[in-house]
């Protein structure tokens, strides 16, 4: 396959949202790039490109990363999850009904990015408090809320799960 200025590509096989994708790609097309152009999903958005705004936040294996800063080559072999999830789990499905219930979106632009940073906290940090929470959520920035909404979105549904809320999913087991 050519590229414009025939650059150089790779084959990469990624596992997104539980599906495989097998795709050429020019070798430095980053991974927010591949999602949203060559698997459609315009769910993670570009925002600043220097891995500073958190537009971009899917996880990989597993853990959080920007796809801003990540080549899809680097992701090949992997497994990629986006706020696309074909299954939503409890949590996320929570996390998405409390961002609307507290009015924790405005304009919506970082709200994937958000969703998917409180995602990994309410599984990493679950005894996390109200602070940890927004020192959390400072990573990925929001123009329009304050982050008041989002905070108080993620406090609730932390609260869901300290009640047992979700026993029926359990926490997934992450290397530190």
């Amino acid at each position: 396959m050519n590229t414009p200025l025939d650059e150089p590509t790779t084959r990469v096989r990624i596992e997104v949202n539980g599906q495989p994708v097998l795709r050429d790609v020019a070798c430095r097309k980053h991974l927010i790039d591949f999602l949203r152009e060559d698997c459609g999903l315009k769910g993670s958005h570009l925002g600043c490109e220097h891995g500073v705004c958190g537009a971009c936040t899917v996880r990989l294996d597993g853990r959080i990363v920007r796809g801003c800063l990540v080549l899809a080559a680097q992701a090949s072999g992997h497994r990629v999850e986006t706020v696309e999830s074909a299954t939503p789990g409890l949590r996320l499905k929570a996390l998405q009904d409390a961002f609307v219930e507290h009015n924790a979106l405005q304009c919506g632009y970082c709200t994937p990015g958000m969703l998917m940073a409180a995602l990994d906290l309410v599984e990493r940090r679950p005894e996390a408090d109200r602070a940890q929470v927004r020192e959390w959520m400072s990573g990925n920035y929001c123009r329009c809320t304050g982050y008041h909404a989002i905070v108080d979105a993620v406090c609730a549904v932390l609260e869901q799960q300290r009640v047992g809320a979700f026993a029926a999913e359990p926490l997934p087991q992450v290397n530190p």
